[in-house]
């Protein structure tokens, strides 16, 4: 009998076993197949790998701007994919936890399959291996939404992608959220032929209007072809060696063939299995399981953690969301899961990031100060030759807070980071604009658009807070 029982090995499993044993709980931790979960084998390591690559065969276009000649660069696929595992599991070992935990005592079952309750408190794995606790926590992560039309399953997802033996020569991306951008943006690098298409909107609807224009423009700057406001995708059909997408735009029926045609469009609950309804777990109303602030289900024994939740699908939230999950398991409802996440964004060609509100949410709530500035106007992004983009900080005029951020362009994930340790730690405009960065950096734009928006306040920057 065990005290604490985690299903599943990702990022968010692998703190709670982490956690849990570290608080003396008797503690196993379940995964169907490789330890790591997906963000070890199908998510941000993968992806940022096959990202860097994409970024290294961008560059190599610069060198002869600098005074560098070499042969033009050819892609070896394979190699790269050879290159993307021995990254993946380097990783694996270093930063799993999979050490500690066994250090620890946490009893860890690979390749288990998958795990169903067989009561509430015991699950039983594919080879009928039984496991009782007197707690769970489910960590069981997402698994792509199909797309739901006649022929849908003509299309593959993100992770069938990043297996295929070589890039296709055209590829037809549905869905233009995080994971479609950066499957487009990887792939158009590699010298596919991209198109993206989003239904109802533009591309990353839930970013600032302004950073999606941006992405946008630079997609179709880099030959991606870029269709927003799409009123459906009709249905997929074979037609001869590739693939037709049946739409409908301004009302009027269209098509559009590819060799492939990836679907990006969201991401469901990987609960199936479990047999959860069988012991009372609840899902809410978009087929995930419901949690409150202490990641407690309706079940009070039952904790679940990280996608399995439908919350913000990154891994330093993931991370947070299993600490409290199984601080609450082993302790009782002692700890609550914070109230904001952190920054957004992706590796993609222009990288963009986010943090706090976008200029609409922000208006909508208060007196805003929004100010922008060019990376065409900061010295590392010309030293570098990347000058494209731009940073935007949104200050509320009464507090001098910033209050969201907003950036595309080259390390855009990195620079937004800085804001947010900002707007954590209660820094001003005024202190912010003062701080003495390093030069020349991506981050020393932070301070510079600050500046900027002292002076939309009517500060005078030189004199400091008043």
């Amino acid at each position: 009998m065990y005290d604490v029982v985690v299903i599943g090995s990702g990022a968010a499993g692998v703190m709670a076993a982490w956690r849990s044993a570290e608080l003396g709980a008797r503690t196993a931790i379940l995964t169907s197949a490789e330890f790591g979960g997906m963000t070890a084998h199908d998510g941000p390591v993968p992806v940022r790998t096959l990202a860097h690559a994409a970024r290294l065969m961008r560059d190599a276009q610069q060198l002869s701007a600098y005074g560098i000649s070499v042969s033009e660069p050819r892609l070896d696929y394979p190699r790269l994919l050879r290159r993307v595992r021995e990254v993946a599991a380097q990783v694996a070992d270093v930063s799993s936890r999979r050490g500690d935990l066994d250090r620890m005592g946490v009893t860890t079952v690979e390749h288990a399959g998958e795990a169903r309750f067989v009561d509430a408190h015991a699950v039983a794995v594919a080879d009928g291996s039984r496991f009782e606790s007197a707690t769970f926590v489910l960590c069981v992560g997402g698994t792509p939404r199909s797309l739901p039309v006649p022929g849908g399953e003509l299309a593959m997802t993100h992770s069938a992608a990043w297996a295929i033996a070589q890039p296709p020569e055209s590829m037809i991306v549905i869905g233009g959220g995080a994971t479609g951008t950066q499957v487009a943006s990887v792939f158009n690098a590699f010298g596919t032929k991209v198109e993206v298409i989003q239904v109802h909107g533009r591309i990353l609807p839930g970013d600032d209007e302004d950073l999606s224009a941006a992405v946008s423009d630079g997609f179709r700057q880099r030959g991606i072809t870029v269709r927003e406001s799409v009123d459906s995708v009709d249905g997929l059909e074979q037609a001869h060696d590739s693939l037709r997408v049946n739409l409908t735009i301004d009302g009027a029926t269209s098509t559009s063939t590819a060799d492939v045609v990836l679907a990006a469009i969201g991401w469901a609950a990987n609960v199936e299995a479990l047999g959860l309804p069988a012991i009372g777990v609840e899902l809410d109303e978009r087929g995930f399981v419901g949690v409150d602030d202490y990641q407690r289900t309706s079940v009070p024994h039952v904790f679940a953690a990280g996608d399995v939740t439908g919350g913000v699908q990154l891994v330093p939230e993931a991370n947070q969301a299993g600490y409290v999950a199984a601080t609450n398991a082993v302790e009782g409802r002692v700890a609550r899961r914070p109230g904001q996440h952190g920054p957004l964004g992706s590796f993609t060609d222009p990288e963009f990031a986010s943090v706090g509100l976008t200029e609409p949410q922000a208006r909508a709530e208060r007196d805003v100060v929004v100010v922008s500035i060019g990376f065409d106007q900061t010295a590392r992004s010309i030293i570098d030759g990347h000058a494209e983009g731009f940073c935007k900080l949104i200050v509320d005029r009464e507090s001098r807070q910033v209050v969201g951020c907003h950036v595309v362009g080259e390390r855009a994930v990195d620079i937004a980071q800085v804001a947010y340790v900002a707007m954590q730690g209660g820094v001003d405009v005024v202190h912010l604009a003062q701080m003495p960065l390093s030069f020349p950096t991506y981050a020393g734009m932070i301070p510079r658009v600050a500046h900027n928006a002292a002076k939309a306040l009517g500060i005078d920057v030189a004199l400091g807070p008043r």
